[in-house]
């Protein structure tokens, strides 16, 4: 082998300090305007859940473009955001002080782990492990609280990047997929799979998340819980959980309620929750959530819990959602570079939408 053969090409070597100076910048980029990051994130949710809608005013209906951004950033305001910070907003109120908070929860814990103790002689909680759950929960509710303080400069950054976006949508998509160094049909299927993960987090997840708020809370009134109103946002936000969900409320409350010699209304509160709680999430779940997309319980598991340590609150949407979106891009990294002969990914569900979606390409 010549030495000419054993040197690196000189376009490899200008490729890979051109990648280097993009990753350089792009992470002085996101580390001086980390504040920002679920702004963004915020923004390309409620631009990919109204995008269709976009379309239709301003080149079916012929509406001036701020006039749409303006009605489809008011409307996203009431539907989607305010619902989930009142719930947030519900949350701090009640729960106060943080300190007379974790009082009253200590107090909570070591009633039903007495009541537990007295009746079955296990010791399913000793007191290394209440001090370590005592303060993984204080831990998370500070972080999960504190995450919201800043909801108003998020939310307020956020709606300023939609407007932009909204008013020219089409620039914005060629921007993207000029952008992206993939093929054109990986181009697609990013921009459709990031569609349904999106519409299934932004959408589908908070829906079943207050619809079995709500079917809870009016169990929490008929039996009697104490604070039902706390007890319908902790349920709702607890629900995003897959697999226990909203059992880690409804549980320790109704072994709470026995302890109190409230034994008729615990169970019947309990049995109401297994029953009519346990078959609204099913239904819910097997109905919407399968329509929009089906999310792997450890994805959303594995992404709330990264995502309420990054974003706070707002991260049991966005965690989810980067989760996922880190998979496909291994998948589509694999699709673009194998040598192997398999065929393309074809983009899911294509030839399926309606006239207005079949007109535009899906670039996102």
């Amino acid at each position: 082998m010549s030495h000419h053969e054993k040197q690196i090409s000189s376009v490899v070597i200008k490729q890979i300090a051109l990648l280097a100076i993009i990753l350089i910048l792009a992470a002085l980029i996101c580390f001086n305007l980390a504040l920002f990051i679920p702004s963004v994130l915020g923004a390309i949710t409620i631009y990919v859940v109204c995008r269709k809608y976009n379309f239709y005013l301003q080149e079916e209906r012929k509406w001036k473009p701020w006039a749409s951004a303006l009605v489809l950033m008011l409307a996203s305001l009431i539907i989607i955001i305010l619902p989930i910070y009142f719930i947030a907003d519900l949350l701090i109120e009640k729960l106060g002080n943080a300190q007379a908070y974790m009082t009253k929860f200590n107090v909570f814990i070591d009633k039903i782990h007495d009541f537990v103790y007295k009746k079955t002689s296990i010791d399913l909680l000793s007191k290394e492990n209440m001090s370590k759950l005592k303060g993984t929960a204080g831990r998370f509710s500070t972080t999960a609280l504190s995450g919201t303080f800043n909801t108003l400069t998020v939310v307020m950054s956020m709606y300023f990047i939609l407007y932009f976006m909204f008013e020219r949508p089409r620039l914005f998509e060629r921007i993207l997929a000029s952008a992206a160094p993939l093929k054109r049909s990986n181009v697609s299927m990013i921009g459709e799979k990031m569609r349904k993960l999106i519409m299934a987090n932004a959408i589908g997840i908070p829906v079943v998340a207050i619809g079995q708020g709500i079917i809870a809370l009016i169990g929490y009134f008929i039996f009697g819980a104490p604070s039902p109103i706390l007890l319908f946002a902790l349920t709702a936000a607890a629900s995003m959980i897959p697999i226990v969900g909203a059992a880690i409320i409804y549980v320790p409350i109704c072994i709470f309620m026995i302890a109190e010699g409230q034994t008729g209304p615990g169970l019947g509160l309990a049995a109401y929750c297994v029953i009519v709680v346990g078959l609204t999430d099913n239904v819910l779940r097997f109905t919407l959530l399968k329509r929009l997309e089906d999310i792997h319980p450890l994805n959303t598991v594995f992404g709330i819990i990264m995502g309420m340590n990054l974003f706070g609150f707002m991260g049991l949407v966005f965690g989810p959602i980067l989760v996922s979106f880190t998979l496909l891009l291994i998948q589509v990294y694999r699709n673009e570079f194998s040598d192997d002969d398999t065929p393309e990914l074809e983009l899911p569900g294509k030839g399926k939408n309606d006239d207005l979606e079949n007109k535009i390409d899906l670039i996102v």
